[in-house]
């Protein structure tokens, strides 16, 4: 009878709870999971056990509306609204001022 393989087994790590149920997030965990300070975690109770899982406030997919960059942007869109005189561009119109704005002129993307 061949040997069975050796299984690798999780390694366990113990946490302290310390006073106001304080516990410190071993730092290898961290890494492996990204977490940073200030990230959020949910707390669920599974079968007698606590389970902590990484939570995003805002989802993944959208993270990039919320970088300063795309809120700088948001920010100028919203002023250029309330400073413009209501008038309402042509689509031609509207891709001519892209195409200026890229230095390109309007036949170029044709």
């Amino acid at each position: 009878m061949a040997l069975a393989a050796h299984r690798r087994r999780p390694r366990l790590t113990t946490l302290a709870i310390r006073r106001k149920g304080i516990v410190t997030i071993p730092e290898a965990i961290r890494q492996e999971l990204d977490l940073h300070e200030g990230d959020h975690l949910v707390a669920t109770v599974e079968d007698g056990r606590l389970v902590l899982t990484p939570a995003s406030i805002i989802p993944d997919d959208q993270a990039w509306f919320w970088t300063p960059e795309w809120q700088a942007r948001e920010a100028e869109a919203d002023q250029e609204i309330a400073e413009g005189d209501g008038t309402v561009m042509s689509a031609e119109e509207f891709i001519a001022d892209l195409a200026e704005r890229a230095g390109l002129s309007a036949d170029d993307l044709a």
